[in-house]
């Protein structure tokens, strides 16, 4: 049985859902849009309505997922307990870890999106070697992820 990483990218406008092998291959992978919901639990469902069918194809395909990984932008409160992303104003002290852990029935994780860049970058990327480097986003919003000695600067 293959191990994998249900991993989510929470953008301002979309989502993306995937199903990542420790080997960095993309499995299976959906998108969504992140716009026009009126609640926090409307705009939660349509990410949980991406989620779980990825789930459910993991498993039908004997792919054995052993945790997942959310990117987010912030503000957050410590390991994304709660967020409250500048552009996505239905998320205001949005439980967000605890609501994707009900859903993945697995051991979830929630950071800034720029530091999961930053870590990725160091993993398969630009960065792949590299012990101290920085990256960084200029998009909706701008942020960053920096690296140092081999390990992520968190803060």
């Amino acid at each position: 049985m293959t191990e994998a990483i249900l991993a989510v990218d929470i953008g301002s406008t979309k989502f993306d859902v995937a199903v990542v092998s420790a080997e960095g291959q993309i499995l299976f992978r959906d998108k969504g849009s992140s716009q026009g919901a009126k609640t926090g639990d409307e705009l939660f469902g349509r990410l949980a309505g991406l989620m779980t069918p990825l789930i459910d194809l993991a498993a039908a395909n004997r792919v054995d997922l052993i945790a997942c990984g959310v990117g987010t932008a912030g503000p957050m409160r410590p390991r994304g307990e709660y967020v409250s992303p500048n552009n996505t104003p239905e998320w205001r002290d949005f439980p967000l870890r605890s609501r994707i852990a009900e859903v993945a029935l697995l051991p979830s994780f929630v950071d800034n999106d720029c530091k999961a860049l930053a870590l990725g970058e160091g993993w398969l990327g630009a960065a792949k070697g590299v012990r101290n480097y920085l990256s960084s986003v200029v998009s909706t919003g701008v942020g960053g992820g920096i690296v140092i000695d081999g390990r992520l600067l968190d803060g």
